[in-house]
């Protein structure tokens, strides 16, 4: 603290880019990570129901396959910020896209079942990693004044990524005629679905090389006159780079590396604040949202819903997505964090509610009855909305600012780990829950978007307004 208060006024806080329209496209060429991301997350979608019919797999084996990328991406995650600070944001970058790359062409091309769990592996680690180096890029870039608006350029690629997956899905399903095996180019729908994600990650792996290195690696490994370059091409000429470098150097010679140990403490283990930011992970996963984006398409089909028909609805699912994430960007910093949560469970209790009454009612034919069939769309839709106006978004803005100091990287990768844990405890469980019984599965996810509300209400502090100092 003393040393960053001696050091010499840079002018950073309220520098202006000379060419703001640079700074943009540098945010978002680095936020394509999230793009695919979101992207190859939720393709997998479009090719549930056609893995269990060539591979002639049951539901818990499927669920296995859908579920092992999540295994990828929490070693991913775990190791991009190691990988990053030895070789670079930008190499790190390069190496996501090839993985992205390679995992595409494997997933679309496999000859086993085990053989696409591998690719799914890979193409997992490469989320991982752009879910880590993404963000820490961005910020490491984009000047202090308008570094909230071009971070939320991450969030905002993952939902969109989300979308396309699904938009490209419905349409290649239109083009086979609505058969998921249905064949085009040679290869059936399915794989193709797969395949079609090397577009985007090629296009990543080539915006890499129009993007600077981050200013702070750059100082990192000593090459301070490239670093002052791109502080110049960023924040503009008004700043004073000679203190500039000289902030950055000071600020990461005292921070303190937090580590595992520092997390120890209080009377289970973890400190108090530790265990609010898993909860707040693991909250987030348990209310079910990942089973909208991995398996919608094999829902809507189970209730007799034409597969054409499901995988629109998966689309449309996904826009109100984007919907929701912008609604929240909105608000987040003039409602605040804990509003915010609780409207978004009270919504989520409401739509998860509605679909379990739905589900609960006997097929005619194979299909819900008419009224059924429609609350329970239009209560996905209500679901949806409500998770992503609040706890898509909350989640990771708190998590970002709840910790001390002293704790926050640490705390911020067991939370992050916490979440990814949770998230494939949904993703593995739904499919042999779904069959089991649909509307009770409704029923758990309901309770836990219902037990939420007291979760915030009693152990979540606002950090709306405050400092990140202020928080200890």
């Amino acid at each position: 603290m003393t040393s960053t208060a001696q050091a010499p006024k840079s002018g950073a806080g309220t520098a202006h880019p000379d060419h703001l329209g640079h700074v943009i496209f540098i945010a978002a060429a680095a936020a394509m990570g999230g793009f695919l991301f979101g992207y190859d997350s939720s393709v997998i979608n479009g090719a549930v129901e056609a893995i269990r019919d060539r591979y002639d797999v049951g539901s818990a084996a499927l669920a296995q396959v859908i579920a092992i990328a999540l295994i990828g991406c929490a070693i991913g995650a775990a190791t991009a910020g190691r990988i990053a600070d030895r070789i670079g944001r930008i190499r790190c970058m390069q190496i996501a896209a090839v993985l992205f790359t390679i995992s595409a062409v494997g997933s679309a091309v496999p000859f086993a079942l085990w053989d696409l769990a591998f690719w799914r592996v890979v193409g997992g680690f490469a989320i991982g990693m752009a879910s880590v180096i993404g963000p820490a890029y961005i910020a490491e870039v984009a000047p202090p004044a308008y570094r909230g608006r071009l971070g939320s350029f991450q969030q905002a690629a993952i939902v969109i990524g989300i979308a396309v997956s699904q938009l490209v899905n419905w349409g290649l399903l239109n083009a086979a005629d609505g058969d998921q095996r249905g064949k085009l180019m040679g290869l059936e729908a399915w794989q193709v679905m797969l395949g079609v994600m090397v577009v985007p990650a090629v296009l990543y792996g080539l915006l890499s090389f129009a993007i600077p290195e981050s200013p702070r690696f750059l100082i990192s490994v000593g090459k301070h006159e490239r670093a002052r370059q791109i502080l110049a091409e960023v924040e503009g000429k008004d700043v004073d780079l000679d203190a500039r470098v000289a902030e950055i150097e000071g600020a990461m010679k005292s921070e303190h590396k937090s580590s595992f140990k520092d997390l120890l403490g209080g009377s289970f283990f973890f400190k108090p604040i530790v265990w609010v930011g898993i909860g707040l992970s693991v909250f987030q996963q348990f209310v079910g949202i990942n089973v909208a984006f991995y398996y919608s398409s094999t829902l809507w089909q189970s209730v007799g819903v034409d597969p054409t028909d499901s995988f629109f609805y998966s689309f449309t699912t996904s826009i109100i997505n984007i919907v929701g994430t912008v609604i929240a960007m909105i608000f987040v910093d003039r409602v605040g964090r804990k509003p915010l949560a609780i409207i978004g469970s009270i919504g989520m209790v409401v739509g998860l509610a509605l679909e379990a009454w739905a589900f609960s009612y006997h097929l005619v034919d194979g299909k819900l009855p008419a009224t059924q069939g429609w609350i329970a769309l239009i209560a996905a839709h209500i679901f949806v909305l409500f998770f992503a106006l609040s706890w898509g978004v909350v989640v990771w803005v708190m998590l970002g600012e709840m910790f001390p100091n002293r704790i926050r990287a640490a705390a911020l990768g067991v939370a992050a780990a916490a979440q990814w844990i949770a998230n494939w405890a949904i993703t593995a469980s739904f499919p042999s829950l779904a069959d089991w019984n649909l509307s009770v599965t409704y029923v758990i996810y309901t309770a836990f978007a219902a037990l939420s509300i007291p979760f915030v209400l009693k152990f979540v502090t606002e950090t709306k307004g405050k400092s990140l100092e202020e928080m200890g």
